[in-house]
């Protein structure tokens, strides 16, 4: 089956290691909690707030080995009052987990955008 995770993360600052690390971790998280390796990613849609312009999030799942994994990266609307510094993506993936198995990730300050999945 095919199955779309959702995940953010906010990041401490625009700059390159901030948005690398950061991206980082909210990849890794997701691919732990649902178990799952490259192989079963479709795709990526990354998205970042306006104020993060120092690097692509997608570099961060290139240096993690989605190589061969189809990525982008865009920017998220400007909101007025939106949480800053913020990445978010959403992943197809193939898997057998039912959908309410399924783990998305908010990570750091973005849990205040889903607190009724927040970990």
């Amino acid at each position: 089956m095919v199955r779309a995770i959702r995940g953010a993360i906010q990041v401490d600052a625009d700059d390159r290691g901030s948005i690398i690390e950061g991206t980082t971790e909210l990849v890794s998280a997701i691919m732990e909690r649902n178990e799952l390796t490259p192989d079963d990613v479709i795709s990526v849609l990354f998205t970042a707030t306006p104020d993060l312009t120092a690097e692509f999030p997608a570099l961060a799942a290139r240096k993690l080995g989605f190589h061969e994994v189809p990525l982008i990266c865009c920017t998220e609307i400007a909101v007025p009052g939106a949480l800053p510094r913020v990445v978010r993506l959403m992943a197809h993936v193939e898997t057998d987990r039912p959908r309410a198995d399924i783990q998305h990730v908010y990570l750091r300050g973005a849990v205040a955008l889903r607190q009724d999945i927040a970990q």
